[in-house]
């Protein structure tokens, strides 16, 4: 007996199908063990760089005074970096032409950017990832991905930022082809660089922070639901990219911290917990 394969004719015989069979479940050993597991965000200046090493990704802001490129151990570095809005004191604020800005974000104290700007991915290319890459970062996370909708409030418009966004997305990848993305949200535009992403985190699913009122708050059931319906849909479509929650719970709240972890990891989730600004060490078990 003789199996057509993509590797050519391979006989049936003992040893054969024992060498195939051999290969079949390597393959599967080595992707199970490249599944991601566990995450952590830390925004603080003084990066914990031995806490850290426990998780396999940690992203930092890259004002901090972590050297990615002197770091040892197994863990990955991702920066912080903001797709959606800018700041006055991000290096690269006075490069960016005013009429890109279109709305503020009160919230935050940002301004928000018109992200389907044709020239804006290249941009975002250069002057943003390119100065962190040269640094010696390979990982991005990428914030502020749905900033857009503080504004572009038609479906006309919304697509066009949509369009953007993948535009950037895609930059990125052209320059730097080895670099990991991880998206805050994005599910919108997955259909277009699912292939181009390393994972989708997203904000609260069971505990939140509300930075305008100051304070920790259990998410809605109503907004709970439209959110897991995106994570349901997403798993579904693309069940290797692996999906994080970022839950919001007070330092002293071990209560709230180990609710969170738990509802989140039962519905196939990576949780990570923290503070509400991410200034502290947060768990993920």
């Amino acid at each position: 007996m003789y199996i057509k394969s993509t590797f050519g004719t391979i006989e049936s015989s003992g040893l054969n199908m024992s060498f195939l069979l051999s290969c079949f479940l390597l393959t599967v050993l080595c992707r199970t063990t490249d599944a991601l597991n566990s995450v952590a965000w830390y925004y603080g200046d003084a990066v914990p760089v031995q806490q850290l090493s426990k998780f396999e990704v940690a992203v930092v802001s890259p004002s901090s005074n972590l050297n990615p490129a002197t770091v040892s151990g197994a863990t990955k570095y991702f920066a912080y970096v903001s797709l959606g809005e800018v700041t006055s004191d991000l290096p690269y604020y006075r490069d960016v032409p005013k009429s890109w800005i279109v709305a503020g974000n009160d919230v935050w104290g940002s301004e928000v950017i018109n992200i389907s700007v044709p020239a804006y991915a290249d941009f975002f290319a250069t002057k943003v990832v390119g100065p962190l890459w040269t640094r010696g970062y390979r990982g991005f996370f990428l914030d502020t991905m749905d900033s857009y909708e503080l504004y572009a409030t038609t479906s006309a418009a919304q697509a066009k930022q949509k369009a953007g966004m993948v535009n950037v997305i895609k930059a990125i990848k052209a320059r730097y082809p080895s670099a990991s993305l991880i998206f805050n949200r994005g599910f919108e535009i997955l259909p277009q660089v699912h292939d181009l992403v390393y994972a989708v985190a997203f904000e609260s699913l069971y505990a939140s922070w509300d930075n305008e009122a100051k304070i920790y708050k259990p998410v809605d059931a109503e907004e709970r639901n439209d959110l897991l319906a995106e994570v349901r849909n997403s798993k579904q479509l693309y069940p290797n990219i692996p999906i994080i929650s970022i839950e919001y719970c007070a330092p002293t709240n071990n209560v709230c911290q180990q609710n969170a972890i738990t509802n989140v990891r039962a519905q196939g989730v990576i949780p990570y917990v923290a503070d509400g600004l991410l200034m502290t060490m947060g768990r993920s078990v």
